[in-house]
């Protein structure tokens, strides 16, 4: 009898998340001779023990699965939902009761570093009671935090839309030279400086804006900060900085709890906003510079319109290996990318141990920082900027993007 399948999403959602979800589900069901039906869980793993399920096929053949491919989000919803680190705890014994019912097979994740950790969890129990369940991670964040692989999907779009906006942002501050004036963009990244790192995909030539860029893997000092500002704008009048949101001082904390009390989320996470709003008040009353901060918040990771090809390009194909790489035995492996050139731009499909993996954090190399924190160097550059490569068309309904939504 044919196993069936079973995937879900968790964490965050990317501009390609599902596009990987498109990569697994029509690769199971393009190989109906190996696999049963393909399932959905509805809200991640949390939804599934609710019993939250839906079946992909109709999806395939209303053409719902095509526009999968340009939606962001998450389709088949989230959750930030934590297993028990005891693998005796009932809940583990719950999940598999539930997976032997519906007969399944082949169980996909979808996620970042927590969903990785679900992915260890779930396949150590499997191999603790000696069920044939293969469990396969298909990695996604923007914040391009896993270890074991060169980059993450979901990074290359969220870089695209930070580049461009960032360029955007630099035009409209140069319109006007006859005063100095500051623009602060904060971007996501809490340990990790990704993100805020390719911002210098944005200048159009050396010295362009933005002449500043912090991040987390270094320590920050405030009063350097006033001082390089102020050298900077003697050059460079409209001057645009960009700054990760998890920035912090040499003792560790972080700059936006100088401004404010900060919340944990569902796992335990401090909350990082406001690092920007506290500088541009630094500013303001430092330096008496006109000055403004942008927070590009959610905006980083749901917007469609400057999707990366070569992003959703592996996504989709993260997804597809994961289900071959399932169907020929593998278990407890996460899909990676192994690069072997930057120019022409290559990768190669692998798999790494999940256990290597969960609840660690790559950050960007100390080499890749100048020396003073303030830019990323040439090497940052060539490694990110392949993976902003490509247009994709997302179809439009009415002058607006067209998008795959459940009912």
């Amino acid at each position: 009898m044919k196993k069936n399948v079973i995937v879900g999403q968790s964490g965050g959602p990317t501009a390609v998340i599902n596009a990987s979800l498109y990569g697994v589900v029509y690769e199971a069901l393009n190989r109906e001779d190996s696999f049963g039906t393909v399932y959905g869980m509805i809200n991640g793993i949390e939804g599934f023990l609710n019993d939250r399920c839906m079946d992909m096929k109709p999806l395939e053949l209303s053409g719902e699965l095509e526009l999968i491919k340009t939606t962001p989000g998450s389709y088949l919803g989230s959750c930030r939902y934590k297993l028990p680190e005891n693998l005796d705890n009932p809940v583990y014994a719950t999940l598999f009761e539930k997976f032997h019912a519906m007969n399944i097979g082949y169980f996909f994740y979808i996620g970042g570093n927590d969903s990785m950790d679900t992915v260890s969890k779930l396949s150590r129990y499997a191999e603790k009671t000696g069920s044939d369940i293969k469990v396969i991670g298909i990695p996604k964040t923007i914040d391009n935090d896993l270890v074991e692989t060169d980059h993450t999907p979901g990074f290359g779009s969220a870089a695209k839309y930070i580049a461009s906006t960032v360029r955007e942002i630099g035009i409209d501050a140069s319109v006007y030279d006859n005063k100095k004036s500051v623009t602060i963009v904060e971007i996501m990244g809490r340990h990790a400086g990704w993100l805020a790192a390719a911002s210098a995909l944005a200048r159009k030539f050396d010295g362009d804006n933005p002449v500043l860029i912090y991040l987390p893997e270094t320590d920050f000092d405030q009063e350097l900060f006033l001082k390089k500002v102020a050298e900077a704008l003697e050059t460079t009048p409209n001057l645009v900085v960009c700054i990760s949101e998890g920035i912090h001082d040499k003792n560790g904390t972080f700059i936006c709890e100088f401004s404010s009390d900060i919340g944990v989320d569902a796992f335990g996470h401090k909350m990082l906003t406001g690092s920007g709003k506290y500088l541009e008040n630094l500013v303001k009353d430092r330096l008496g510079v006109k000055v403004r901060s942008i927070e590009l918040n959610v905006c980083q990771r749901c917007s469609s319109t400057m999707l990366s090809g070569t992003d959703q390009k592996e996504a989709i194909a993260s997804g597809a290996y994961g289900v071959q790489c399932a169907l020929e035995g593998e278990t407890g492996k996460m899909i990676a990318f192994k690069r072997s050139s930057d120019e022409p731009y290559t990768i190669d499909y692998v798999t790494a141990d999940v256990n290597l993996i969960c609840n660690q954090e790559k950050t960007i190399p100390l080499d890749w920082i100048t020396k003073d924190g303030t830019d990323v160097s040439q090497e940052f550059i060539a490694y990110a900027q392949p993976l902003i490569q490509g247009e994709v068309n997302v179809p439009t309904e009415k002058g607006v993007p067209k998008f795959a939504f459940r009912k």
